[in-house]
């Protein structure tokens, strides 16, 4: 049914639920679970969802060589055909969305809908030294002191500011315990990932889910994805780059009723 040949789906993967298909894209240094985990059981109540995880990421072994786009893109929608999926809805979270993009693109024929949050076309200035931070640090092997940088970047002003340090040291202890060991290799595709050609090329039912208090990802490159891919509507979530911490009922809302009004 695809234009291009799928390769053999050799990435680790989470199935679950029955319905429609949802192929799901994890954010850098995380896994599938690690990023849609307080949400799976929400959507797998009403889709098939499939969700692979990166090299490095989950039990997928650790890649030796530079991630590729196009890689993981074949990669997601590989695993859902392999899973019997023909045709599926795809969510890409922050560097998912990239991957979530590439694979509509290239895949055309299996996509019904696309759901993006706290993503990016391209990286901007900010992201691209905020993606050298994270990789460097990570490099280093100081998981304490990355989990740092990230607890600060990623929750929003509103929740940091109100967390007990009690609360605060076991969400960077958390953190720091749940970090991906592909966490360089996902860092440093970040800044390669530019999809900006692809846009006005999809074609299917788009949510771009703006994360308001986000540091990585900024609005206004939100605002480029929603403006640039024809049809597309964007609506607002006030967290910051974590919306599966600070408001993931809310996340799981957005996702199910736009892709419940857009089955195919």
């Amino acid at each position: 049914m695809s234009a291009r040949t799928l390769p053999a789906a050799a990435f680790s993967r989470t199935v679950l639920g029955s319905g429609p298909g949802l192929a799901l894209a994890h954010g850098a240094g995380s896994s599938v679970v690690g990023t849609y985990g307080p949400i799976l059981d929400g959507l797998a109540a009403h889709h098939t969802v499939v969700g692979i995880d990166y090299p490095g990421s989950g039990d997928t072994p650790r890649s030796t060589a530079p991630l590729q786009l196009d890689d993981l893109a074949d990669q997601l929608v590989a695993a859902a055909v392999a899973e019997g999926l023909e045709t599926f809805a795809l969510s890409g979270y922050s560097l998912g969305g990239p991957v979530a993009i590439r694979a509509a693109a290239r895949h055309p024929e299996r996509v019904t809908a696309l759901v993006l949050t706290a993503t990016f076309p391209q990286v901007d200035n900010r992201l691209a030294l905020a993606a050298t931070v994270w990789r460097k640090l990570a490099e280093s092997g100081d998981r304490e002191l990355l989990a740092e940088y990230l607890t600060m970047m990623a929750l929003g002003a509103d929740a940091l500011q109100v967390m007990p340090d009690e609360q605060l040291q076991q969400a960077i202890g958390f953190t720091a315990a749940s970090i991906a060991e592909g966490t360089p290799e996902h860092a440093a595709l970040a800044p390669q990932a530019d999809v900006r050609d692809d846009l006005p090329h999809i074609e299917v039912p788009t949510l771009v889910i703006s994360t308001t208090q986000d540091w990585f990802t900024s609005t206004r490159q939100h605002h480029q994805l929603a403006e640039t891919i024809p049809g597309a509507r964007l609506v607002e979530i006030h967290t910051g780059h974590l919306p599966m911490v600070e408001r993931p009922e809310e996340w799981q809302k957005l996702i199910t009723e736009f892709l419940g009004r857009h089955r195919a």
